[in-house]
């Protein structure tokens, strides 16, 4: 598996694990850094994974406020709690990394999808995060 394959999945499951918790993915984060450096069994926390984490909490907000806006006929709280955050995650690369093609951010969020959630999803997955790399430029705010 590529690093940042591997990098981005280890992010979504942060990112789901700070939501089936009620945590912070910050919190979440550092318990999976502190566990990786005190459990031989546990791999290492990546900077591309962290990175991912901590650009999504910086917009964590924004973020939710777009896909609440363009998810058509989802809420946030009714969205699969598996798909609301590979979108998150998604969102945050395709709209603030700009190292990294679109055409992967999406294509590696389908996958996520096909991978962790229900066979309706990696469409679904697909067609917001594609809506939001037509909507790019507009949808960048700090």
């Amino acid at each position: 598996m590529a690093a940042r394959n591997k990098a981005r999945k280890r992010a979504f499951q942060i990112l789901f694990e700070a939501d089936q918790r009620g945590a912070t993915v910050q919190t979440v984060l550092a318990d999976w850094v502190r566990h990786s450096r005190t459990d031989d069994r546990q791999p290492p926390v990546g900077e591309y994974t962290m990175e991912l984490v901590e650009g999504y909490a910086a917009h964590a907000d924004r973020i939710d406020e777009l896909i609440a806006s363009y998810a058509v006929g989802w809420t946030l709280d009714r969205m699969p709690v598996v798909d609301r955050n590979i979108l998150r995650l998604g969102a945050y690369e395709l709209v603030w990394v700009d190292e990294t093609p679109d055409a992967v951010v999406i294509d590696e969020a389908v996958q996520l999808a096909k991978e962790f959630s229900t066979d309706e999803s990696p469409s679904f997955v697909n067609g917001l995060l594609g809506r939001f790399k037509e909507l790019k430029p507009s949808l960048r705010r700090d």
